[in-house]
Parts: structure tokens; sequence; C-alpha cells
């Protein structure tokens, strides 16, 4: 059992979980993810670490209820305890000096983008966060992503706040500055992992995306997670879930995400 340290919403259907997970914490490091069952007949999900305190002994996730068990989960309350938590699974992400880098996140991506910035702060490097949402009722992590970010720009679809648009045109701008850009992170939803790819391929920027929304079971089973990534299949839970995003078949990607749309009925509260 993994006890709830603390459980509250960010935002429209965007929860914040606090968890004990000491022997998790210990070894977590940006990029990898967690496999959590909610009950004892409920099924396996592999959620991406949001953070992790290896002093506190806890990891923090943050998930969008869309699913039944992500719905279950946002149900639960701080004391609950969650049946099992396996991890950390996946491999990190590689953290250099690489000079300026761009991190950035599309909703949800957010969450696993925080302590990738603060790992590449950490390394020497010089962070310039993009994060984008539909609209400022969603904005979350604003403070926690300035404090390990060299600069900070937000876009939102409706203009309601930040940049009106979205990451993509944020990217442009820098791009078009005088600054090298020497690489660039992205993590969100597919559509726009491919946008930001296709950019940068032009201009021969190294970028590299995370693919963790395409996995089920997180463990290498169901295959359901399977990806052409330079003409290869990897499997994202096990080769990745970081791949070279000018590389990564997007359109395939985008076709087997598809496969679940209807089983992804939101849950309401």
């Amino acid at each position: 059992m993994f006890k709830i340290l603390e459980k509250y919403s960010l935002a429209p259907q965007i929860h914040y979980c606090l968890v004990e997970a000491p022997l998790i914490a210990r070894k977590a490091k940006a990029g990898q993810f967690v496999i959590v069952r909610v009950r004892e007949q409920g099924e396996r999900i592999p959620l991406t670490i949001a953070d992790f305190d290896r002093d506190k002994g806890t990891i923090i996730l943050v998930f969008q209820s869309l699913g039944k068990t992500t719905c279950l989960f946002s149900q639960m309350k701080a004391g609950d305890n969650l049946l099992d938590l396996l991890g950390p699974q996946g491999n990190p992400t590689e953290i250099e000096n690489y000079g300026h880098t761009v991190v950035i996140g599309g909703g949800i991506g957010i969450a696993p983008v925080y302590p990738l910035a603060r790992s590449l702060k950490e390394a020497g490097n010089k962070v310039s966060s993009i994060i984008g949402f539909r609209g400022k009722e969603y904005v979350f992590w604003e403070d926690k992503m300035r404090s390990v970010s060299n600069d900070l720009l937000i876009a939102t679809n409706d203009g309601s706040y930040g940049k009106k648009g979205f990451v993509t045109d944020v990217l442009k701008e820098l791009m078009n500055s005088d600054e090298k850009i020497d690489r660039v992170f992205a993590i969100g939803p597919a559509i726009m992992m491919k946008a930001v790819s296709d950019m940068t391929k032009v201009s021969n920027i190294p970028t590299i995306v995370s693919l963790n929304s395409s996995m089920v079971c997180g463990m290498g089973m169901c295959g359901a997670c399977r990806v052409s990534v330079g003409g290869k299949t990897k499997f994202t839970c096990m080769d990745g879930p970081d791949f070279d995003g000018h590389q990564v078949d997007f359109e395939e990607l985008m076709k087997r995400l598809d496969t679940y749309k209807q089983e992804e009925i939101s849950c309401k509260g």
C-alpha cells in the first residue's frame, strides 16, 4: 500500500497527488514513470513522475481524468492508499550541459517538463521554457516552472493568458531571434510534438520528444505502444519514452492513439 499524503485539483480534470514512496523517490530521475494500480480488480496504468523528493521519500503524480482508472483515481483523497506502485520505470532523459535548451510542455505535459527543466538547469544549461494551455483556467505550475527556468513563456489557445496562440508560435519567435538554440525537448499532445519536430528539423536543432501518452500496460507486454523511429519498431515503455523527434513516425503514432478514443470518456467531478 502507498499512502496518499495530498490530493487536489490543479485545473479542470487535472489532478495532483503526493504519494509516500521512499524507494521510488530514491531512484527516480526526469523522464521516468510508475505503474499504478488503484484497486484489486483494477488495471495497471503508467503515469509519469512529475516530481520527487529523495529526503522526504515522496513522489508527485499529475494526471488527467479520462479513462475508468484515472477517474477512479481522481476520486481518491488524502489518507487513502494506492494498492500498487511500481517504479521507477523507463529510461531517464539524457541530461548534459548542452548550452541553450528549450523545453516545451503542452497541457498535462507541463508536469513531466518540470523535473526535466530542473535537471537541465542543474547541469548548467540555460533553460528557456515554453508552456501552453487551452485557456487561463487550465494554467498550473507557473511558479514552479519559473523557478527552474531562465525564461518562461506562456501561450494559451484563446489568448486569455500570456501570448495568444500555440507553443509553436512562441518557439518560432525564439528560433528567429539571434540566440542559438542547442537542443529542444517537447512533451505534450502528439500533434504538438510533431509540429515542434517539423519546425526544428528545418533548422537542424536536435529535438527530443517523450511518447509516454502512447503507453498502456507500461511493461512491454501489450505491444500497444509500438512506434516507428527511424524506420525501426520501438516500444515506448521499454526503449523510451524519449526519442529523437526527427525520426518518429508521428502519422502512425497518432493513428494508434486514436484506438482508444471511445474508451477515454471524461468523468465529471
